[in-house]
């Protein structure tokens, strides 16, 4: 089946976000609340990677504000990974960011999270600056003028 890739420009139907959630739950763990999250989002985007009905990937951002766009969670079910879904959503979603006219869009990542790293590095990121957040990990904040 071929991959099918949608867009939102708010909270999608319950159908789709809890499938969302239920991604982000098998990449991260938990879901920490990402549904009650998104909710207090400005100018929340959603790019999501379906096969059929099934969310395979996800891409969420939002404005941090007028000039710059935070490009917040990501991931791709661990069965679909290696086939160029993770590098379509980044074009997707920056492609919405180029239209809406922001000036750069900045993400943080984990050391851990190697792929994304590398990914945003390839895709023109600047490693910008790091901190250590509430428990106690080291992020690496990246961003990308446009």
């Amino acid at each position: 089946m071929a991959i099918y890739y949608a867009e939102f420009n708010k909270i999608p139907d319950m159908e789709v976000l809890d499938r969302i959630v239920k991604l982000h739950t098998s990449v991260f763990g938990n879901s920490d609340d990402l549904a009650g999250r998104m909710k207090e989002k400005p100018k929340l985007r959603i790019d999501v990677a379906l096969d059929g009905r099934k969310v395979v990937g996800y891409k969420i951002g939002y404005a941090l504000n007028r000039e710059q766009f935070y490009s917040w969670l990501g991931g791709v079910d661990a069965g679909y990974r290696n086939r160029g879904i993770a590098s379509t959503l980044m074009k997707q979603q920056y492609g919405y960011v180029k239209e809406s006219e922001y000036k750069a869009v900045q993400t943080h990542t984990k050391n851990k999270w190697r792929q994304m790293l590398i990914l945003n590095i390839k895709n023109g990121f600047d490693i910008i600056g790091t901190y250590t957040d509430n428990e106690g990990e080291p992020k690496i904040i990246l961003e990308k003028k446009l």
